[in-house]
């Protein structure tokens, strides 16, 4: 009689859900460009900026098993107020490498767009902030985002798309 405690433990612990398991197996900037195009054309006087951020995710499985790529594309650029005159270029794609375990399949898209890019920011918001400073500007220091908004973003403008095309 003993037994049977010992074997339905084992039995829960075998049905019980694994926790997650997620490691950051590396970091690095993929591509990164930088353009100050105001010390190139020279534009006088008191300029007020105009910053315009574009962001996307990339996300795909590598070779090995349970790694995933996760690479966040930062477009930032710079104009004068006035006059929309560039003052400054960058282009930052910044990755990371991720092993990720015990994670349903249903979850494991939006955990790579959402959670990944999340722990990356922080390090490509550094990255911004030294170069706009390197190049001759205030550092930048980019505002939070929100990426989980961003997916949700992303996946209605994919419905609508779909119900667009599926309309024609």
């Amino acid at each position: 009689m003993a037994k049977e405690p010992i074997e339905n433990a084992k039995n829960e612990e075998n049905a019980a859900p694994k926790p997650l398991k997620m490691q950051v197996l590396a970091q690095y900037i993929r591509d990164m460009s930088f353009e100050n195009i105001l010390a190139q054309k020279g534009i006088s006087g008191d300029v007020q900026p105009d910053i315009s951020i574009q962001v996307n995710i990339d996300a795909k499985k590598r070779p090995l098993e349970n790694q995933y790529e996760v690479i966040i594309k930062a477009e930032i650029a710079s104009k004068t107020k006035e006059k929309a005159e560039p003052m400054f270029l960058l282009e930052l794609e910044y990755g990371g490498i991720f092993h990720i375990e015990n994670i349903p399949e249903d979850q494991l898209h939006p955990y790579l767009m959402i959670e990944c890019p999340r722990m990356l920011f922080p390090f490509l918001r550094r990255i911004v902030s030294d170069v706009t400073r390197d190049g001759g500007f205030p550092p930048l220091n980019l505002d939070s985002i929100d990426f989980m908004q961003l997916y949700r973003n992303e996946v209605q403008r994919r419905v609508a798309e779909n119900a667009k095309e599926k309309a024609n």
